[in-house]
């Protein structure tokens, strides 16, 4: 019997939240934790190894170094700090250096699982750790507005009084600012919401607020705890779960665009089939014009970032 394996390179609050989420859901049997902080990823094995105990399921925990990744079938990239500035791109300088220090030794060590990155600035370090892998784009993705979607469901579910499981709803683009909702696909079971909404008033919804919420929910999760980590431990669990499970579930996450919505070369966030193999296919949305022309700032905001990087980094 294969046993599923995971790996996390930086356990600080996301990783270690992380660590948490897969194991006591049973995704994994084998978590391996590793962080520049040895002690760090030995007292998270301790903690979470006192858990298990108490959990319908077995799960090994272990501390190890790069190297140890090597059998692993998904490794997660979750290193980096938050700053204070309200802004996922400060964190940029300090994250491609450590993304640039490891990559490649977890590919020499043997790794040939895939990599899920959520390391912000999550669009732009997905891209390096493509290139820094080797490895085809579908191996490679970022949990990118996974989370944000996340948010935007929970604000529509509040101002619709529609369980956010009914609610189809994604936002795209820039883990960041610059992301974008697809309102004309934005539907309750299979019904558009804007049709809703013309046929009741209870379902109308201010979109432009909506979507500020659900774009600076994070900061306000920062605000008073100082970092995040339970929203984004749930999205990388069902990331994970997915592949595990090879479900062909569409999620919105970082990918590689090669043509779809006339874009090439760059990594954002659009809904994707995910199964065993990453990203098995981009699942290109239909938008109308303006959706159209927020998602392509949404990827001059990336380009001019991404220049940025080649200049100072």
């Amino acid at each position: 019997m294969k046993t599923r394996s995971v790996g996390i390179v930086g356990v600080g609050h996301v990783g270690a939240h992380c660590a948490y989420s897969l194991a006591v859901q049973g995704i994994v049997d084998e978590l391996v934790l590793v962080d520049i902080n040895e002690q760090k990823a030995i007292s998270e094995c301790q903690d979470l190894r006192d858990s298990v105990a108490y959990l319908p399921h077995r799960v090994e925990v272990r501390a190890g170094g790069y190297a140890d990744l090597k059998d692993c079938d998904v490794v997660v990239v979750s290193v980096g700090v938050i700053t204070k500035s309200n802004n996922r791109l400060d964190e940029l300088n300090v994250s491609i250096g450590m993304v640039n220090s490891f990559v490649k030794q977890v590919v020499d060590a043997g790794f040939d699982g895939i990599f899920i990155n959520i390391t912000n600035p999550c669009d732009i370090i997905a891209r390096q750790v493509h290139k820094l892998s080797g490895f085809d784009k579908s191996r490679v993705f970022g949990t990118g507005t996974g989370l944000d979607s996340s948010r935007f469901k929970a604000v529509l579910s509040r101002e619709t009084g529609i369980d956010h499981k009914s609610l189809v709803a994604y936002t795209m683009g820039e883990h960041g600012d610059s992301q974008m909702a697809p309102w004309s696909h934005v539907t309750v079971n299979g019904k558009p919401l804007a049709e809703l909404a013309e046929e009741n008033e209870k379902y109308k919804v201010d979109q432009a607020a909506v979507l500020e919420e659900a774009t600076k929910g994070g900061w306000v999760t920062f605000a008073g705890k100082g970092c995040t980590e339970y929203g984004i431990a749930s999205t990388l669990a069902r990331f994970v779960h997915a592949v595990f499970h090879d479900e062909k579930v569409v999620m919105p996450c970082t990918t590689q665009l090669n043509g779809e919505y006339g874009q090439k070369d760059i990594f954002i966030s659009t809904p994707c089939v995910i199964g065993k193999n990453g990203v098995e296919e981009v699942f290109e949305l239909r938008l109308n014009e303006e959706e159209l022309k927020a998602f392509h700032h949404s990827c001059d905001v990336i380009r001019t970032n991404i220049g940025y990087i080649n200049e100072e980094a």
